[in-house]
């Protein structure tokens, strides 16, 4: 006998999952800030990036590129995630989008993808779809940039990856050219999650 269908509140691949928890205000992903890493990376780039954040939720990274002159696509398909955004926003010159990352077609190339919290919140079984993805919406040279977590944590959000899961997602097209320890992870992450930079081949 089949399992019932869960209502959507309760299917992280559906915007109610999300906008219930961001309408309760329970965010426990949310640094409310720049993690430190990113900060640097992007300090270290020498020209602005047209920058893609799927899954941006509140939306903070965002609002540190506007900030710096950087094109930015901040995209979530929860639309109380997206009011959020647009609450810490304020006016800062970002296109705030509330679009399903699987079918959004960018109005510009992308050059960056940032991660931050959105694989691991996709069930596994879309995992080999956002692989697809983001190689399709990057060109030769683009790079995917972020935070990975790394670990076997079946039960989620946040879902765990095993890095040669990762591997598989990625290695077809992309060149890992950075990987760090994190810091100044939040708690949910503490201790299981790497920054890295992926360059599309």
């Amino acid at each position: 006998m089949n399992d019932p269908i869960k209502p959507a509140e309760q299917r992280p691949e559906h915007p109610d999952f999300w906008c219930k928890r961001f309408g309760e205000g329970v965010t426990p992903w949310d640094a409310g800030k720049v993690p430190a890493a990113f900060a640097d990376f992007i300090a270290g780039q020498p020209a602005p990036l047209d920058t893609l954040i799927p899954g941006c939720g509140s939306a903070w990274e965002a609002a540190h590129l506007a900030e710096l002159g950087w094109p930015v696509t901040a995209l979530d398909f929860s639309p109380i995630a997206i009011e959020t955004a647009r609450n810490i926003l304020g006016n800062a010159p970002v296109d705030l989008v509330c679009a399903d990352f699987f079918t959004f077609a960018p109005a510009r190339p992308v050059e960056l993808i940032y991660e931050r919290a959105f694989l691991c919140a996709l069930p596994r079984k879309l995992w080999a779809d956002w692989g697809q993805r983001v190689a399709e919406l990057l060109p030769a040279g683009g790079r995917l940039a972020g935070f990975f977590f790394l670990c076997d944590q079946p039960k989620g959000p946040p879902f765990g990856i095993l890095p040669e899961q990762l591997d598989e997602l990625l290695g077809a097209n992309f060149d890992r050219i950075e990987d760090a320890p994190v810091s100044d992870s939040i708690m949910v992450f503490a201790g299981r999650e790497r920054w890295q930079v992926w360059q599309r081949r």
